[in-house]
């Protein structure tokens, strides 16, 4: 009979194979759409849409976020397989990794807020929005998350002598804290901000049925882009959770379950970044409208509902 840790090493090492493969299943079709995806978008906003909105802002950030992400799943890959020790690509590499998924975030609930106050409260819209007001917004966020990702050097410390395997495990509050702010509040901003658009809109159908088409297609993207939102983060930041509560309780036992459920939901959460260009798309499809000026869209619907008041 085999040694009891022999055979939690090798069991140990198959989970790490399998994860390893399903990081190469997913991730390599993220990359090669991903990157082509991001690139298209990035010259749509910026070189034939001239003129800056809220929307483009937002969106060029959220490109640009997703993009660093996919830069970074390279070194995923090739750091997961050969176990890659902590240096400093490493620990440079986990602080633009640690930083894009909580950008993105709060980039997309920064969009959905946006859509909100501008089909909810058009008149208010003009004062409280405005590009250089996104652009302070975004910028703050860049600046706070690099600045916490270069003071808290012990996210490399509590790694097992790799990158992206933790070592510690101990209850860590701060994970607490990062789901919860960092995505649990978000959700819920996003959901309320969706939901009352959605209401906002049907309600327009109903008293301009020669547009009820034109806001099917909004309300349909409204729907899409909450669902992606969810579906692609919400397992993993559950897991997350999950950890906590497994560490608080001691249950030792159960964390390679939960290490592995988090890996796994992590490739979901990292292939958003390649689904928020199909979102692009289709926003663009959807609108042909607007004179292919995708940004202006959610303008354009504000102020044919403040016609119709």
């Amino acid at each position: 009979m085999l040694p009891r840790y022999s055979t939690e090493n090798c069991t140990e090492s198959e989970a790490q194979s399998s994860i390893v493969l399903l990081q190469l299943v997913v991730y390599i079709p993220v990359l090669a759409l991903g990157i082509p995806l991001n690139t298209i978008a990035f010259w749509v906003f910026c070189c034939k849409l001239k003129r800056w909105t809220e929307t483009k802002v937002y969106m060029i950030n959220l490109i640009v976020a997703d993009s660093f992400l996919l830069f970074t799943l390279p070194f995923l890959l090739y750091f997961t397989k050969y176990k890659h020790p902590i240096d400093q690509l490493c620990l440079a590499i986990q602080n633009i990794y640690f930083i894009n998924m909580p950008m993105s975030i709060f980039i997309i609930t920064l969009i959905a807020i946006d859509r909100y106050i501008a089909i909810k409260f058009p008149l208010k819209a003009m004062i409280l929005r405005s590009p250089l007001k996104s652009v302070s917004i975004c910028g703050f966020l860049w600046i706070a998350l690099i600045i916490y990702s270069h003071l808290h050097p012990s996210r490399g410390s509590n790694w097992e002598g790799c990158c992206f395997r933790r070592q510690s495990v101990q209850p860590r509050y701060f994970s607490l804290f990062y789901s919860i702010c960092g995505y649990f509040i978000p959700l819920g901003i996003v959901i309320f901000c969706s939901v009352q658009v959605i209401r906002c809109l049907k309600k327009k159908m109903a008293t301009s049925p020669h547009e009820t088409k034109l806001f099917q297609r909004a309300v349909h993207i409204v729907s899409v882009n909450l669902c992606v939102f969810a579906i692609c983060f919400s397992p993993f930041h559950i897991s997350l959770l999950l950890r906590f509560a497994v560490e608080v309780a001691g249950a030792r036992s159960l964390l390679p379950g939960i290490t592995t459920s988090i890996k796994i939901s992590a490739c979901l959460a990292n292939s958003n970044c390649c689904l928020d260009a199909f979102c692009y798309y289709f926003a663009a499809k959807e609108f042909p409208e607007f004179s292919s000026m995708l940004p202006n869209a959610w303008q354009v619907l504000s102020a044919t509902m403040l016609l119709k008041f």
